[in-house]
């Protein structure tokens, strides 16, 4: 009955968006209109329950949160969203035989969350099924699941300097990406022709060496500021820059002993087994430079 996958999970085939917000999953009350109703506009179907409840003075309404999710055009735009408690409390006020299912499906939900948040690794194994259902090879896997940790490593270190803003993240991690392979996150998407405007997460769709890289400038520049405790985002900027530019300059050397460039054109957009993503992957490797 359900499949999580980032910002999306599935009830019965029926795409819910939702986000982790204040310690808690708020899921999207037009998503679950429409997963319970069947209503051929969710989004108009919420608007008039929302006013029904305002007149009756229900405070549910209040506990609504609008929140940044991804839409269809690709963009992220505030959405009502509810957390489980919430939620529950809107569907009871949706005449529909499903809510009981989906009662049911919520629990599960939140218990798996709370599973992941005593013992992280079964997030990491739920990931890991993700991407072998995708057709992802096993090394390839192991690489990104890597490449999370010591993502996370960083931004906790960002925390603890005081960042906190997704925008002071995007800049910091521009400048990793710049020092180590010559482009930010937005130009090498467009050199791996992905779609500018939407959720595709670059990482998925680098080459082994790629992410390797990605890792490596990341973690010199997470023990960086360890020792130097850089403040503000512009001594943040600077570290950055240089632990990009170690993970640089070890990317040029590579280069120079396999002749041939680390950076790739290729991306898994229409990779569906593992077969396909081995052929890909040794195309993309005697062509690399190709965008």
């Amino acid at each position: 009955m359900t499949e999580t996958h980032g910002a999306i999970v599935l009830f019965n085939e029926q795409k819910i968006r939702r986000t982790w917000h204040q310690g808690a999953w708020w899921f999207s009350v037009v998503d679950v209109a429409g997963a319970l109703t069947e209503s051929p506009d969710p989004g108009a179907y919420w608007r008039k329950l929302k006013q029904r409840l305002n007149e009756e003075e229900s405070e549910v309404v209040t506990f609504c949160h609008g929140l940044k999710l991804p839409a269809p055009d690709g963009k992220m735009r505030a959405t009502d969203c509810a957390n489980t408690e919430s939620l529950l409390r809107i569907i009871q006020s949706i005449p529909s035989p499903r809510a009981e299912p989906f009662k049911r499906w919520l629990a599960k939900v939140g218990y798996e969350r709370i599973q992941e948040i005593e013992n992280p690794e079964l997030a990491q194994e739920r990931m890991k099924r993700l991407y072998e259902e995708k057709g992802y090879p096993k090394d390839w896997i192991d690489k990104r699941l890597r490449g999370m940790a010591v993502r996370q490593d960083l931004t906790d270190e960002w925390k603890q300097r005081g960042l906190t803003s997704q925008k002071d993240y995007a800049i910091l991690t521009a400048d990793i990406s710049r020092a180590t392979f010559g482009m930010t996150p937005k130009e090498y998407k467009k050199h791996k022709n992905l779609p500018e405007k939407s959720g595709v997460n670059l990482r998925d769709h680098m080459t082994d060496l790629e992410l390797i890289f990605t890792m490596l400038g990341e973690r010199v520049t997470t023990e960086i500021s360890g020792k130097e405790q850089p403040e503000g985002l512009a001594e943040n900027r600077r570290v950055a820059k240089r632990g990009g530019g170690v993970a640089g300059t070890a990317r040029k050397q590579a280069e120079a002993e396999l002749g041939r460039s680390v950076v790739s054109g290729e991306n898994y957009l229409n990779v569906t087994t593992p077969k396909a993503v081995r052929g890909q992957k040794k195309r993309g490797e005697a062509g690399m430079d190709n965008p």
